[in-house]
């Protein structure tokens, strides 16, 4: 697989590469085409390398990447940015590190389908960085953002679109799914909105009043 193309810093979303289950080269080599600038976490270093991808930097405490200097020359220049910080976790320390570095959009993969809990977790910093990023966590079955409280797109009929609240969220009303919300709630653990279809080609809209409500595109 070629490394990525060259196009303007910061102006397209940074690519960040997490050390979950690998997506397809198809969508990661759509994502690297755009993406100016990738970051991988240490773990999935050998992985990119094995797979001929160039990237930006690699971050994190470099205990387990077991590579030598000298098997990266031929990947020069690489940023090594060490992160040694114990209470946040990889994916927190790579985002944070876009954050200072000026980046406002990122597109995550490789951050699902190991273990549930980093997949937890990884959901979570939507919300932690929403402040600061414009994030899309992507596999090959979802995409997976955080809404604002005005959202509308166009999607074709049958799309499986999937509402999860982190928290609670209030007031949420939708137009145009098949099973609409009229100004109602969900609540982590108590109602969640998976599996909800687009009714008919045409603009979804959904609006809620409070809270972080993530919206997952999602396919089989």
């Amino acid at each position: 697989m070629s490394s990525h193309h060259i196009v303007r810093e910061k102006q397209e979303p940074a690519l960040l590469v997490a050390n979950g289950a690998a997506c397809s080269d198809e969508l990661l080599g759509q994502l690297l085409e755009w993406s100016p600038f990738v970051l991988a976490l240490d773990g999935a270093l050998p992985r990119l390398l094995e797979l001929g991808i160039k990237v930006d930097a690699v971050l994190g405490d470099f205990d387990s990447i077991g590579m030598e200097e000298e098997a990266l020359a031929p990947y020069q220049p690489l940023r090594m940015i060490l992160a040694e910080n114990q209470e946040l976790t990889d994916l927190e320390k790579g985002l944070q590190f876009l954050v200072e570095e000026g980046h406002s959009a990122v597109n995550i993969v490789w951050a699902t389908g190991k273990r549930l809990d980093h997949t937890l977790a990884n959901l979570t910093n939507l919300v932690k960085f929403s402040d600061k990023l414009t994030i899309n966590l992507l596999d090959d079955h979802s995409r997976v953002y955080l809404l604002p409280k005005n959202f509308e797109k166009w999607y074709p009929a049958g799309t499986t679109l999937s509402l999860f609240p982190i928290g609670k969220v209030e007031g949420i009303t939708t137009e145009n799914l098949l099973y609409p919300l009229r100004h109602e709630s969900l609540e982590t653990g108590v109602r969640i909105g998976t599996s909800n279809e687009v009714a008919t080609d045409g603009w979804v809209k959904i609006s809620h009043q409070n809270g972080y409500l993530l919206m997952m595109e999602c396919r089989d």
